[in-house]
This record gives C-alpha cells, structure tokens and sequence, in this order.
C-alpha cells in the first residue's frame, strides 16, 4: 500500500492511478480506505481514486506525538495531502467524518467540486450514539481501550453505539476486524483517536459549516432520509447553506450509504463530475 509523510506522520492511502477525473474519498471514525471499495470498483474504470486513511481509529501509522488532530488540523493534512501528491481539479468525497467541509471552507486551491455524503455537521457533533458513546469513552482512563477490547465479541458490534447504525446491511465481520485491529492493538493509535474524539467542541463544527457559504463551486449533497446517526435534516440544510448544491436523497441506507447503496451512490458521483462544470486552474482559489 503506498504511503506518504506528512507533517503530522505518515498516511497510507489507496490510489487506483489512470487520467480519468480525480476523486478523493474520505471515509470515517474507525473507517479504513476499504470502506470505499464497493463504489472504488464501480468508478475505477473512468476516475482516478485516491483513498486515504485518516487518523481515525483504523490507520496502522500512529501520528507524531505533537500531531494537530482538531477538526482544524485535519483541513490542514487534508490540503497538504492533496499538494504531495500533486492532485489537481480534484472532487472531494466525505462520508462521516467533516475535514473536507473543513478543508472546502478555506477555498483550497486544487479542490474543483465537493461531494457531502451523510456526514457529522452544525448541532450533531459530536454525531449520533457512536460519536457521544467514544467522546465518553475518550474521557475515561483507559475508555477507548476498554471500549475497543470490547468489540472483539462480534455481537457487540451491532449495538447503536458502536456500528449497529451505521450500515442497513450488517458489515462483514473480517471487515470489521481490519478497521477495529489497530486501535485494539496499538497505543499510540489510541491516543491519536482520543486525541481527536475529545477535541471535538459543537462550535468548532458551526464555524466550519458558516465558512461553507463562501464555497462557490458545483456541490452534491447525498443524504439518505433513514440516517439514524447523521440527521437527515441536515442534508437539506447544507443543500441550502451553500450557494452552488443541489440534493440527491438515497434510500434504503444508514450512513454508509457506499456499502448500502453502492451502484447509486457511485452513479450520482459519475453523474455529478461529469455535469459538473470544470474550473478553470486560475479561479481556483
């Protein structure tokens, strides 16, 4: 798997190559690039994937000690990411997590359009059952250890608070052992998670979705209307917040509506990018 040193520490990240449009997908908390494989499968043939993992709980390269790992600090990797690799006109993907709204809020330079799928903003931050269940646990001695340890027995992992609402469809149990295993087995994996889940404040994330107004460029907003984690209401208000978006709502999904709805999540980004009017490199920016 390539991997690439940044900053705050060294990322892995998947990257399927070939001249087709570039497309940057950001998965979630305790999410590794193989969340993504479904719709990768359906859009490789035409697009450039890049898939990196974040440091969010599944990446195998425990960051720097001093590592800025706030919402800020992820916009930050985000954009120094895409300039290491020398990634232009790229269209940013986000399910779950919010450092590409972060990042999109900014104005960076080499992002040409955003996709938003289902993903923690305004009020809901930290999100859902999951995400106060591991701020709790963050807060704890020992919490997230506890907590992740716990996740070894298999039917735990279906509760509300950990994965249960996450996906309509169980998610496989080998998947769930490669996203779980590093923050089971490495401390300083841990320490980047809870570094990260006890950071999160409700106003850092209202500030980040305010700046969206100023983020004039083609905008898909996939939502789906059965999201027991992300509200659904928040889909429409972030359609209406920024000034160049429109709605798609996919049914018959929880938030990861990439292992839910692969075909018609994957077909709306096909359909967006190639709708989606180029930026010209001298108005990015």
């Amino acid at each position: 798997m390539p991997q690439i040193e940044l900053t705050s520490g060294v990322i892995d990240y998947e990257d399927t190559s070939g001249e087709g449009p570039v497309l940057v997908l950001l998965g979630g908390l305790v999410m590794d690039a193989s969340v993504w494989d479904p719709v990768v499968d359906d859009l490789r043939g035409d697009h450039r994937c890049v898939v990196p993992t974040l440091p969010l709980g599944a990446h195998r390269h425990p960051m720097h000690p001093d590592a800025d790992l706030s919402l800020a600090g992820f916009a930050r990797m985000l954009a120094e990411l895409l300039e290491r690799l020398d990634l232009r006109d790229v269209t940013l993907v986000q399910n779950d997590h919010a450092a590409a709204l972060a990042l999109a809020g900014e104005n960076p330079a080499r992002v040409a359009r955003l996709v938003i799928s289902s993903c923690e903003a305004f009020e809901n931050y930290p999100p859902g059952l999951p995400g106060k269940n591991m701020r709790l646990m963050g807060s704890l001695p020992g919490g997230i250890f506890l907590a992740m340890q716990a996740l070894r027995v298999r039917r735990l992992r279906r509760l509300p608070v950990s994965f249960g609402w996450m996906s309509k469809r169980p998610l496989p149990d080998d998947l769930l052992d490669r996203w779980l295993a590093p923050v089971q087995t490495e401390r300083g994996v841990r320490r980047d998670l809870r570094k990260y889940v006890t950071s999160a404040r409700r106003g850092q994330m209202l500030e980040v979705c305010e700046r969206l107004r100023g983020f004039t460029r083609p905008t898909l907003v996939v939502w789906t209307p059965e999201d027991r984690v992300q509200r659904p209401e928040h889909g429409r208000r972030l359609a209406a917040l920024l000034p160049d978006a429109r709605l798609i709502e996919i049914r018959d999904s929880y938030t990861l509506i990439m292992r839910d709805q692969p075909q018609a999540f994957a077909r709306a980004i096909r359909e967006f990018v190639s709708e989606a009017p180029a930026v010209a490199a001298a108005d990015l920016g």
